[in-house]
């Protein structure tokens, strides 16, 4: 009774275009974390005359150099089954499904995807009969793109604002930038994010620079002992040539 125009925000990993999300398990089996509090909040929402349940889902994840959607047809584990389905969250936008026809909840979910999935994603939405064949994204979801975001914020950026780690952090800057740029090496080598690298970057690798100092004391590699050390500095230097720190 006390509850009045409740929010209750969540994160999930995947939602099916059908509006069942998953945030607790892998569809093989692995669990990545506990359900927690989440469905009860979601049940709530329901509950309450004016409540209101937020699943905030990233519309994509890049691993090993692949890159693919968190908005899918079908997906085979569920946390937050669709008669549930209320307000997704993605950077692209907010789709609210909650009341909606599957159509409805369909062309929605499409328009807060990642350009780069959306006919793929019509496609399986059509063939299951849950989306008219008549259907076209509108202009204004087509550039659901990452560049599009960082041009539009990156203005405020250099104002400082949307930092990596907004509620604080206890890693010092060099570290913040040795991981990112550890990160970006590993997607680079895996078999399809591997790239040929750039002559700069190897010249920089094999003859470490002045700025490289202050990360490669903070790795204990500034003063390499032997052949594995030395190999190590210059994988690191290499990855902070990659990332742009140097």
């Amino acid at each position: 009774m006390q509850r009045r125009n409740a929010r209750f925000l969540n994160s999930g990993m995947k939602v099916t275009l059908l509006g069942l999300v998953a945030s607790d398990g892998l569809e093989d089996g692995r669990v990545v974390s506990g359900v927690g509090g989440q469905y009860n909040f979601v049940t709530m929402a329901q509950e309450l005359k004016d409540g209101r349940s937020v699943l905030m889902i990233r519309s994509v994840r890049t691993s090993k150099g692949e890159t693919t959607s968190n908005l899918v047809w079908s997906y085979g584990h569920t946390t937050i089954p669709r008669h549930l389905r209320d307000l997704v969250v993605t950077e692209y936008g907010i789709a609210d499904l909650r009341g909606k026809t599957d159509e409805e909840v369909v062309r929605s979910l499409i328009e807060v995807a990642d350009a780069r999935f959306q006919e793929r994603l019509i496609g399986e939405a059509q063939r299951a009969g849950k989306l008219s064949k008549r259907y076209r994204v509108p202009e204004s979801s087509r550039s659901n793109r990452p560049e599009r975001l960082r041009e539009a914020l990156a203005a405020a950026r250099k104002e400082g604002l949307f930092p990596a780690l907004p509620y604080g952090t206890d890693l010092t800057d060099e570290e913040l930038v040795v991981a990112r740029s550890l990160r970006k090496l590993a997607e680079r080598l895996s078999w399809k994010g591997f790239t040929w690298p750039r002559g700069g970057d190897l010249a920089k690798a094999l003859r470490p620079p002045q700025a490289a100092r202050p990360y490669l004391e903070r790795m204990g590699l500034d003063r390499p002992r032997g052949a594995k050390e030395r190999l190590m500095q210059r994988a690191v230097v290499y990855a902070l040539a990659l990332g742009g720190a140097l």
